[in-house]
């Protein structure tokens, strides 16, 4: 049997948003804690070097092979040993200190950076090389996502957890909006391995930043012991909570079939609007541009509420459709804008509120869960959307991500909606909300 909330008696409705409120927050209120600034600083470099490091690996591919499916290729080899190692990464985080960690997975990934900037710049780069690299860069991610995640905890401590989680998002998204831009130039300049040359050393920043952290005013978690079962203990604590399973099969399906922009912009900007690597960094630090938006809306909120992610995952969706058939690229650029920030509303209000609904102790097995479903999925979809793409077109590739979002933000809402005793009461009349949840008044009665 899982311990802690829900397990000796039913959890709680998940519709019915019983998180106790947070403490009303200022947008950058976790930034007065000086470990969280360093950590934040370092981390704004190492991903604006991350996202020069995709737009450039995503371009070389494409030049190399003039495939689409070979972009999902590599998408799919980097996240591939999530899916095959994720739930382990996560016994490890639980068991292991976790700067520590940080500091051996940081370094790993500057050095794969650096290793493919040698084999570009040298001249003898070939895909078989990139596809090497990210899947061995992804093997890395498997310990560095969740000792992430779980870290920003012993960092600000859980008063703070909300905001913190909303101001990584925002910093990733700020460096998305920076590298791309920066990797365009590169690329029509003087080629990609200077960006990949960029990315290696930018790690430096985060491992400078860990070092000099504190270590007396980290919130220390209870670290899990060494034993046996601890990987289906986490799965069983997780199989034990609606409130907890619903939202991580949601981001799945998001993730899995969603997030393939590396396949469908690459594909938009080449082939449906006829622009080079510069309107595919443009396209990227637009939807960058939107997903700071959320992200910084999202610091402002506060702790993650399921209603907001269930509506949030289905304008996603929505989005994506209309933006497949978008018939001009200033249209295409407007909606990636409203697409990133939906989309960035969905990762947030996700990962804060799984990590707020669950104990300490398990929580990097998880979020090893959550991230393993949400990046995870990449091995099956990516390559699946980029076959999609190339022969039926950008266009269609795009509509079918979009599509399946929806109706699984649907299907997922209304099973939360049961989960919770709730009904859909649709009411067409004027100045009235047309579509909303009430109490299944029946139902309740009946479970009583």
């Amino acid at each position: 049997m899982s311990t802690g909330p829900g397990a000796d008696s039913a959890p709680a409705p998940a519709t019915h948003d019983t998180t106790p409120p947070t403490p009303k927050q200022s947008m950058f209120s976790s930034l007065r804690i000086r470990n969280y600034r360093l950590f934040f600083t370092g981390q704004v470099i190492s991903n604006t070097g991350t996202w020069m490091q995709r737009i450039a690996q995503d371009w070389l591919v494409l030049t190399l092979t003039g495939s689409s499916a070979a972009v999902g290729v590599t998408t799919a080899l980097q996240f591939l040993p999530m899916l095959l190692f994720g739930l382990y990464g996560g016994v490890l985080v639980d068991r292991l200190p976790k700067r520590p960690l940080l500091l051996f997975t940081q370094g790993a990934m500057g050095l794969t950076g650096l290793a493919l900037a040698v084999l570009t710049l040298s001249g003898q780069v070939q895909v078989w090389h990139v596809y090497v690299t990210a899947f061995v860069l992804g093997l890395v991610t498997v310990v560095d996502n969740p000792a992430r995640q779980t870290f920003v905890s012993e960092m600000v401590g859980p008063r703070q957890l909300a905001n913190a989680v909303s101001l990584n998002s925002a910093n990733f998204q700020s460096a998305r909006l920076v590298g791309p831009a920066v990797a365009a130039v590169l690329i029509s300049a003087v080629g990609s391995g200077y960006a990949f040359l960029i990315n290696g050393l930018s790690f430096a920043a985060p491992i400078a930043g860990l070092l000099m952290m504190r270590m007396g005013e980290l919130h220390k978690a209870p670290r899990a012991p060494r034993g046996k079962g601890q990987l289906r203990e986490g799965l069983k604590y997780v199989a034990g909570r609606p409130d907890l399973i619903w939202p991580i099969v949601l981001v799945g399906f998001i993730g899995t079939f969603g997030f393939n922009f590396p396949i469908w912009l690459s594909a938009f900007a080449d082939k449906v609007f006829d622009g080079g690597p510069g309107m595919y960094g443009t396209l990227n630090t637009l939807m960058a541009a939107g997903s700071l938006a959320g992200a910084l809306l999202a610091a402002r909120r506060g702790a993650g509420r399921l209603r907001l992610l269930v509506a949030a995952a289905a304008g996603f969706g929505i989005l994506e459709l209309v933006a497949a058939f978008a018939p001009s690229v200033w249209i295409f650029a407007v909606l990636m804008v409203l697409t990133g920030m939906f989309g960035l509303t969905v990762n947030v209000t996700a990962n804060s509120y799984v990590q707020m609904a669950t104990e300490p102790q398990m929580r990097g097995r998880v979020m090893a869960l959550f991230m393993m479903v949400f990046t995870g999925g990449t091995p099956l979809g990516a390559p699946l959307l980029g076959w999609i793409t190339d022969a039926y077109g950008a266009r269609t590739g795009f509509a079918v991500g979009g599509a399946i979002s929806l109706l699984a933000a649907v299907g997922v809402g209304l099973v939360l909606a049961r989960v919770g005793g709730l009904k859909v009461k649709v009411d067409l009349r004027r100045g009235r909300k047309h579509i909303r949840f009430v109490p299944d008044e029946k139902r309740l009665t009946a479970a009583a």
